[in-house]
């Protein structure tokens, strides 16, 4: 059976979608962006990832986060999207932000990996021809290299914009001290730093406690979450120990050791919580990411159409009582153990 040719829902900007000014910048990004790590590689089906990418679009969502390395296999996320962008979301370009990043192992040799001139240009190449792309929204420098030289990564983005080959440059879990002279150094040839995106959940706090998220505000850069559900601790599918086929029962990034008593526990907790205020474990804590304006977008994962539509739901209760978050922070005191890999 043939497709049938796709057409973006004429009431895409009329739902509960809001946009956020990205930093000091002119782009708005949506409160809530779609994430391409896992489920959109070649080991995934083509049709799925149509149904979830089309989906997202038809409610507002604009942002798609992708990177190099994302599939699995290594490139293949972005062949996908390469796929649906030719097929369904050419003539929606302009409405949307897509990003890619570099930096973590991509192909074997000296050159597939870190910070270097060679390998970041050549990464992009590669990305904007699996995606069926001229130029990318955003281009992250996906990791902090400590053997390259700040200036010849720094450099190298600058340039890339300058080519045309991506509008806004971004970084990703650098540490404060590279941060700042990364900030610095872009600014000061003209190419501001847009973005940072650094892991931040309700467990996991490390990007708050260190400064880095008050540092991005600081210096007038945006600042999108990933791991916003803490690899599926933070919904409802942990409750009642690990389910067959979860990402725990996989032990590859959750361990199955993890989903202790203690935990299921603190997830009961907060669950509680959540149906108070009438949303589901996953909604409330990407609402409560969302619910001050120093995160600009959470970027969320997705399975299928109606996990997806779940989580869209956070955009319905964006507001905290002080009670409220007081009994967040008092479940989650002891947070560190619970932090996966």
């Amino acid at each position: 059976m043939i497709n049938p040719l796709y057409h973006a829902s004429g009431s895409r900007y009329d739902g509960n979608m809001k946009f956020e000014r990205c930093g000091k910048s002119g782009l708005l990004l949506p409160r809530v962006s779609l994430g391409l790590w896992h489920n959109f590689g070649d080991v995934n089906t083509l049709a799925n990832s149509r149904d979830m990418l089309h989906c997202a679009f038809d409610n507002g969502i604009t942002c798609f986060d992708l990177a190099n390395n994302y599939g699995p296999s290594y490139g293949s996320a972005e062949e996908t999207f390469g796929q649906i962008m030719k097929s369904s979301f050419l003539p929606y370009r302009d409405e949307m932000v897509i990003t890619t990043k570099a930096g973590y192992d991509m192909w074997e040799g000296p050159y597939g990996n870190g910070g270097s001139r060679k390998y970041l240009m050549a990464s992009l190449d590669q990305s904007l021809r699996r995606m069926n792309l001229e130029y990318v929204d955003i281009f992250y420098s996906h990791r902090f290299d400590p053997d390259t030289p700040m200036e010849e990564t720094l450099q190298t983005l600058v340039d890339i914009v300058r080519r045309g080959k991506a509008l806004y440059i971004g970084i990703s879990k650098w540490p404060a001290d590279a941060s700042q002279v990364a900030y610095d150094y872009l600014a000061a040839r003209d190419v501001p730093c847009l973005i940072y995106q650094g892991r931040y959940n309700m467990i996991d706090r490390r990007i708050e406690e260190s400064g880095i998220l008050r540092q991005a505000a600081d210096n007038g850069v945006g600042f999108t979450a990933f791991s916003p559900l803490e690899q599926g601790i933070l919904t409802g599918r942990y409750l009642n120990g690990v389910p067959e086929g979860s990402r725990a029962s996989k032990g590859k990034f959750l361990s199955p050791d993890m989903i202790t008593p203690q935990l299921i526990d603190k997830l009961e907790k907060l669950n509680d919580i959540a149906r108070r205020r009438g949303q589901s474990l996953a909604q409330m804590s990407l609402s409560w990411l969302l619910k001050d304006r120093s995160v600009t977008s959470v970027i969320i994962g997705s399975s299928s159409v109606n996990q997806l539509r779940d989580s869209l739901g956070c955009l319905d209760n964006l507001e905290f009582t002080q009670e409220e978050l007081t009994e967040i922070d008092s479940i989650l005191s002891n947070r560190s153990e619970y932090i996966s890999r």
